[in-house]
């Protein structure tokens, strides 16, 4: 059972489906007017309950506060799913918290660990030694070097990159292509090369 019926909804059934695990794959949404081809909506999110005793569930919402709201109220009642799409490497000793999807073509490396409900999205790298906190979402084409750790929902933007040994705090967002060179210690959104934080929609300096 996908909660979310939208773009990353149809990316996650069809790991699913490949994965060949399961005999039924459906969707929760709160908007009952969508429809995901080949797919049931069957109800409103506030409904799981009917499905805990028949379904695992994974949440399958990009914004990372949503996603964790949700999973951290499904996951005290019913099962939750672990995604890996078959064309993923995954290195020795990597772990995955419930209800994280690891994407297409995606690399991890050696000894890495993943929070709970983390997206580790089409074409990224995170390589040997990493700490991704719960809730993260790694963008398409990101690479993340050795030894980075990264705090709990924060959004690492797509094709940006973060060098080895470098920490980012909690709830931070990496802007698209930005570089990462240093520790980000304070919540906000960077971007550039080197990534710098947004202030009043400009690069602090």
């Amino acid at each position: 059972m996908i909660i979310g019926a939208s773009g990353h909804g149809k990316v996650v059934a069809d790991i699913a489906g490949k994965l060949g695990a399961y005999t039924e794959i459906s969707f929760l949404d709160d908007d009952l007017e969508k429809r995901v081809s080949g797919y049931r909506l069957l109800g409103s999110v506030q409904e799981y309950g009917k499905w805990i005793d028949t379904h695992e569930f994974i949440v399958a919402i990009g914004n990372c506060k949503i996603r964790s709201e949700i999973q951290r109220k499904i996951e005290r009642d019913a099962a939750v799913a672990t995604l890996v799409h078959p064309n993923a490497v995954l290195g020795e000793m990597v772990t995955l918290g419930a209800g994280t999807v690891v994407m297409a073509n995606a690399v991890i490396n050696s000894a890495s660990v993943l929070g709970k409900g983390v997206i580790v999205n089409t074409g990224s790298t995170v390589d040997h030694d990493c700490r991704i906190g719960d809730y993260v979402h790694v963008a398409p084409g990101c690479h993340i070097s050795g030894a980075v750790s990264v705090g709990d929902r924060s959004w690492i933007g797509v094709g940006s990159c973060i060098v080895n040994n470098v920490s980012i705090c909690e709830e931070c967002v990496v802007g698209a292509g930005a570089a990462v060179i240093a520790d980000i210690e304070r919540k906000g959104t960077y971007v550039g090369v080197p990534a710098e934080k947004v202030i009043h929609g400009r690069r602090e300096t």
